[in-house]
């Protein structure tokens, strides 16, 4: 039985000293891995456009754009999120250390290069980034579409799925996406509560997790129905009228009774007397239960 044929490790190496790049470049082909070559932070920033790498090894001072500066801007591209960039300089003091770890990457190596201790660390980041990979892809496949975000809204890491559904829109979705989960994260949200974000080619909420280790926000992203869509479908279920169903699918999306009132264009005392309704219509006491009855009904159109 055939297998398929083990794909190369592209590696990216950004360094404008040539005799290092030979150097690296002979070591890293020997291990029959694919070489790009950057000589500067610009031409590494372009060939990202188009090549995403397994792994980076990015010099930390060169002219025009550092090594620290091409990092961030790499890592601003989702592409790159999970991909390892390993620092390669002569500078060790602490300092500089913490700069490289800082700017997203995730290991840092002194000049002159020993490129067999480059080589085994190079493995161990590529093998925790391919389990990583295969985890998320195995969430992907069951369903979960999971991601993780900073408190400024930058993501850390996502399946597959949401990857591809957040970056569909391009960067003016991308940026519209931090700014909105920044501002909704910095209000602290519970358990449970979503935002819904409506600039996407397609609906979706934001629902939040949990927030792990005190920096990464876990959430998940769900498609949802048409806001016309989906309060037809409760108002016919429930025989609710056309507001009382506009407030019902809001607090199914776990949005407050302020924060409703400010989409619908109503005051929260409004909010409250159109909410009251909904309680004995659907023979529930709060708004978890009407939210829960209210999600039901939408999982079945």
């Amino acid at each position: 039985m055939s297998t398929p044929e083990a794909r190369k490790t592209v590696v990216m190496v950004v360094d404008d000293a040539v005799d290092c790049i030979r150097m690296i470049n002979d070591a890293l082909e020997s291990a029959g891995m694919t070489v790009l070559i950057a000589l500067e932070g610009s031409q590494a920033l372009t060939i990202s456009q188009n090549i995403t790498p397994d792994i980076v090894l990015m010099d930390a001072i060169m002219p025009n754009m550092d090594g620290f500066e091409t990092c961030r801007r790499l890592k601003q591209n989702p592409d790159f999120a999970n991909t390892p960039i390993i620092f390669m300089t002569g500078l060790s003091d602490t300092e500089h250390v913490v700069m490289g770890l800082k700017c997203g990457g995730v290991d840092y190596i002194t000049k002159p290069i020993n490129t067999t201790e480059l080589m085994a660390r190079m493995q161990v980041h590529l093998t925790n980034a391919r389990m990583a990979h295969s985890a998320r892809a195995a969430l992907d496949t069951a369903g979960q579409n999971l991601f993780a975000v900073d408190r400024h809204g930058a993501i850390l890491w996502s399946t597959p799925q949401v990857h591809q559904r957040l970056t569909g829109g391009g960067s003016n979705n991308l940026e519209l996406l931090t700014n909105n989960l920044a501002n909704w994260l910095s209000h602290n949200p519970e358990n449970g509560h979503s935002l819904t974000l409506d600039f996407l080619p397609e609906l979706h909420a934001v629902e939040f997790l949990t927030l792990v280790d005190e920096r990464e926000y876990l959430l998940r992203l769900q498609e949802v129905q048409k806001p016309s869509e989906a309060t037809g479908a409760l108002r016919t279920r429930f025989s609710l009228t056309g507001r009382e169903s506009d407030v019902l699918l809001w607090i199914a999306n776990g949005k407050t009774n302020r924060e409703i009132g400010q989409i619908l264009e109503m005051s929260p005392r409004t909010v409250n007397k159109h909410l009251e309704q909904v309680f004995r219509k659907l023979g529930v006491e709060n708004r978890t239960s009407a939210a829960a009855a209210a999600i039901k009904c939408l999982a079945r159109t």
